[in-house]
């Protein structure tokens, strides 16, 4: 698309493509949503999306997912991406921006289909967008939040050497949960081999940017 250039931005890695999803992505996308996430019980989620029959999580995964295209301008974006492994979609990975020609800040979030957990994919997805955030927009800082029980997304920033950035209080179903935020300055980020960022260049001014 001519008028929307994000629809060719992809990132590459040894194992992974994650790119701006299609309308089958979408599809395959709320697949992955309808067979599950996450544990029963149990809530990573700041808006409790994926608290529904699975017919409803894939609806809540793919309008979601138009909410961000309709919503993005440069002073407020974000991109889901559709993270394939071995030709298939297996979850999303985002990456958001708030004046970001100002603050040259991001956040990132993301889930991953649970059947394919534990096999190293959500860190490298996370990898993939910071690669983008820092060689490819230029980016000073990179943050992320989660609740003190969701370790495994705990476990992906930990190994990728974020610091804690502060402890903030939550109200999830009703109960008080705290959340710990974390944050990556540029100088602390360490480029991974084999990630490669494409069609990057016809994006920058949707972004607010003129060059990296």
């Amino acid at each position: 698309m001519r008028h929307w250039p994000l629809t060719e931005l992809s990132i590459t890695t040894p194992r992974l493509v994650l790119r701006f999803p299609s309308l089958e992505d979408l599809d395959e996308l709320g697949d992955r949503a309808a067979e599950g996430i996450h544990e029963e019980g149990f809530m990573p989620f700041f808006v409790p999306w994926s608290d529904a029959d699975p017919a409803e999580r894939a609806r809540n995964t793919i309008q979601y997912q138009f909410r961000t295209w309709g919503a993005f301008t440069a002073a407020d974006w974000s991109v889901e991406f559709a993270v394939v492994f071995e030709g298939q979609v297996v979850g999303t990975q985002g990456i958001m921006g708030k004046d970001f020609p100002v603050t040259r800040e991001v956040k990132t979030g993301s889930w991953l289909g649970r059947r394919f957990h534990g096999r190293g994919i959500g860190t490298e997805m996370r990898r993939a967008v910071l690669h983008l955030a820092f060689a490819g927009l230029g980016a000073r800082h990179a943050v992320t939040e989660a609740f003190e029980d969701n370790h495994p997304s705990l476990a992906v920033t930990r190994k990728l050497g974020y610091r804690d950035d502060g402890i903030f209080m939550h109200s999830r179903k009703g109960e008080p949960v705290a959340t710990h935020r974390f944050r990556m300055l540029r100088e602390e980020w360490t480029e991974s081999p084999g990630f490669e960022i494409h069609n990057l260049a016809p994006c920058l001014p949707l972004f607010g940017l003129d060059t990296p």
